[in-house]
């Protein structure tokens, strides 16, 4: 189980997400449902991708996928169940209208999961918005992602 209160959201990101060593990327978990979630960040100039401009568009999809990742870790922590580890199997029709995040650019991440198949392939698709504003999204795509039973050598000491 974790120390935070799953019940009440906004609520921080990394309890939420087995990542460690600066690539929990996001801030706070905002929202929850049944079919998805979203999730805030800031582009840092400490940020582990960080670069002299912002942070790559590129970076929007693993963004997407710690969302999701923070989305089936706070279901988890509600059922008093730890959260388990994930992989990124690939992206498809990922677009940015922007090449860089700004630094202090605070961006929202929605994320909404079309399906979950019996062997744990999972497909969503996603948008990042500026977190101020209803503007068209800056980047968007579809992610597919694969939540094993188990991952061989996996505990609480060897975060991703």
């Amino acid at each position: 189980m974790t120390a935070f209160d799953p019940v009440s959201l906004p609520c921080p990101i990394a309890p939420l997400i087995p990542h460690a060593r600066g690539m929990c990327l996001l801030t706070r978990l905002i929202e929850v449902d049944d079919e998805g979630g979203v999730a805030e960040t800031t582009a840092r100039r400490d940020d582990l991708f960080a670069e002299a401009d912002g942070i790559p568009a590129w970076v929007g999809v693993e963004w997407l996928a710690q969302t999701v990742a923070a989305w089936a870790g706070f279901r988890a922590a509600a059922s008093g169940e730890s959260p388990a580890p994930g992989l990124l199997l690939g992206a498809r029709r990922y677009h940015a209208r922007v090449p860089v995040f700004t630094f202090d650019q605070r961006i929202r991440i929605a994320v909404t999961v079309e399906f979950v198949a019996d062997n744990g392939v999972t497909q969503i698709s996603g948008k990042l918005y500026p977190a101020e504003g209803a503007e068209a999204p800056l980047a968007q795509g579809s992610l597919t992602l694969y939540r094993p039973d188990s991952i061989a050598g996996w505990n609480d000491t060897k975060r991703l």
